[in-house]
């Protein structure tokens, strides 16, 4: 495991060809390498670092009723010994104990989901062991390097003599690439029976325990004729996605892509993705970021600003391409090599997380869009329109319809949508219960309807969540408000659009206007709030402003814009 990402070379690209063989099979890329997920529910959000039994709560308390597909854990074998979160991908023995669980908790976990309705997905480690000289695993088990008692021997690796201390340095040498060590870890011979065998079993043990999916960590520096041959002794049929830059099948280059464009390239280009020489969106695993890209700056994160992290992963989940996954992890990312807070154990609560866990799953515009992606499934995308480069809206088919604006304005408009007429509720603001929208509401006639989408924010109806309610207006909020490197201002308050005062799910507001920290936002109409900023700093601690709350009422339609200053 590479705490680096690195481009390979096109002459890696597994999807390139067109079959592989083995000598023993010969087998196509899109049946083998593509197993995407079946049924409306294909969410996938990886629980990074969560132990077994925080994520079997979570499917229970949250993911399943939420409506998540699949959830993708870290790596379940021994590993080596330490707290940084690369540990887990530093395997010593094939052992189901790991720091986030022993074998049963692992398999009480797979039940748990199982039972709430979410499948589950094991990242597996299969291109190496680990990279230090010797020491014992974290189930006990004793091992140098090259030397792994009763399972490898030095003949069972690869030492390919290319570069100093075998080490991959030349990216562009495919043989270098495939045969060299990724960071001084123990580089299996793949090639070998052995060691197919060996990996297969472990799969096959997984599979044995109820797995529905395996991530196959990178997989880049495998050989696909390799992979090949061990997914053929594989029992079942478990959906495969593998970690291959700049390739197939997690598709790096649209989380570059998305990056880019909400960055300020502009997101009218992110209409089509299926003509770019990209893997084809039926068999490509797409993620708007993942625990390597969170610390690398490869991607938007949680540090991006004018809420650019969030919109991406509403348009990921509303743009037909693709399997989107939803990265769920924990704040401190200063240190690279960070472990997870509150000794592992996933906490969340109410739509934000806690003990340290940004809970990312749970964020409204988030859990919101995974139900409009369960109800429009594979719609295809209908009534583009982009009157500018930060404005984008589409429908899926008639059953549902979103408008993203990345722009520091509010935008009001007529859409165009193939949705029956009806009133349905916004689920970025709220959700539908009993035929009454918590959020806010939007009514389509004779196709269309009028929305006005907050700066830097969005609105997405569906079929699947009608009701009436409050119509929407558009509440921008300017703070005034001097800060030092490291620290941010954030908005809490007396609504679920404001978070309920949990500061675990305040609002983060942008710095673009620096001393001016501005967000927008849809609030119901004539609808009293209270409010307060705070100021994060740079070690999380949170310092309120002085009392009293802060009022307003919203308007019965409009806009309304409160401009306040720090106290």
């Amino acid at each position: 495991m590479s705490p680096l990402l690195k481009n390979v070379v096109a002459s890696l690209s597994l999807l390139a060809l067109t079959s592989l063989s083995s000598g023993e099979a010969t087998l196509s890329a899109t049946s083998v390498y593509a197993r995407a997920p079946t049924g409306n529910k294909n969410v996938i959000v990886q629980m990074f670092e969560w132990t077994w039994d925080s994520i079997a709560a979570e499917c229970t308390a949250f993911l399943g009723p939420a409506g998540y597909g699949f959830v993708q854990t870290s790596p379940p074998q021994e590993h080596i010994q330490g707290d940084q979160w690369w540990t887990d991908y530093q395997p010593v023995s094939y052992i189901l104990t790991s720091k986030r669980g022993d074998r049963s908790q692992f398999a009480n976990m797979i039940s748990t989901c199982h039972n709430a309705g979410v499948k589950v997905i094991a990242d597996t480690i299969w291109n190496h062991m680990s990279g230090i000289a010797s020491g014992t695993g974290v189930a006990g088990s004793t091992f140098t390097q090259y030397n792994y008692p009763g399972i490898y021997d030095y003949d069972n690796f690869h030492h390919c003599g290319l570069e100093p201390d075998d080490n991959i340095v030349n990216w562009d040498n495919p043989v270098e690439v495939l045969t060299c060590q990724l960071d001084g870890l123990a580089d299996l011979a793949t090639e070998t029976e052995l060691v197919r065998s060996t990996l297969a079993a472990y799969a096959n043990d997984l599979l044995s325990l109820g797995i529905d999916g395996l991530r196959l960590d990178a997989a880049k520096d495998i050989n696909t004729t390799d992979i090949a041959n061990i997914l053929t002794r594989l029992n079942g049929s478990p959906y495969i996605t593998q970690e291959v830059i700049w390739g197939d099948v997690q598709e790096f280059r649209y989380t570059s892509a998305l990056q880019s464009a909400f960055s300020g390239d502009g997101i009218s280009s992110l209409q089509d993705f299926d003509n770019l020489g990209w893997v084809p969106g039926s068999q490509a695993n797409v993620f708007v970021t993942n625990h390597d890209t969170e610390r690398n700056g490869n991607s938007l994160d949680y540090n991006s600003p004018s809420n650019t992290y969030t919109l991406a992963m509403i348009f990921s989940l509303a743009h037909p391409y693709g399997t989107p996954t939803i990265l769920s992890s924990y704040q401190g990312f200063t240190n690279y090599d960070q472990g997870a807070p509150n000794g592992g154990a996933g906490t969340c609560s109410g739509s934000g997380g806690a003990n340290g866990w940004f809970c990312q799953h749970r964020w409204p515009g988030v859990a919101g869009m995974v139900g409009f992606r369960n109800n429009v499934g594979t719609a295809a995308m209908t009534n583009w329109v982009s009157p500018q480069s930060e404005q984008i809206a589409f429908g899926r088919g008639s059953l549902g319809f979103t408008a993203i604006n990345n722009a520091d304005s509010d935008w009001t408009a007529t859409f165009s949508t193939s949705l029956p007429d009806g009133s349905y509720c916004d689920v970025i603001t709220g959700s539908s219960s009993g035929g009454q929208c918590t959020g806010v509401a939007f009514t389509v006639n004779g196709g269309t309807f009028e929305a006005t989408v907050p700066a830097r924010n969005a609105v997405a109806i569906h079929t699947g969540a009608t009701g009436t309610g409050p119509v929407a207006v558009a509440v921008s909020f300017a703070e005034t408000a001097s800060t030092t490197f490291g620290e941010n201002i954030f908005l809490v308050g007396s609504i679920p659009q404001l978070s309920s005062w949990n500061t675990d799910a305040a609002i983060q507001l942008s710095s673009a206007s620096y001393p001016v920290w501005t967000y927008s936002m849809s609030l119901p109409a004539n609808t009293y709030i209270e409010y307060k900023f705070i100021r994060v700093e740079a070690n999380d601690s949170i310092v309120w402003e002085s009392d009293p709350n802060r009022s307003a009422t919203t308007p019965s339609s409009g806009s309304l814009t409160l401009t306040t200053s720090w106290r």
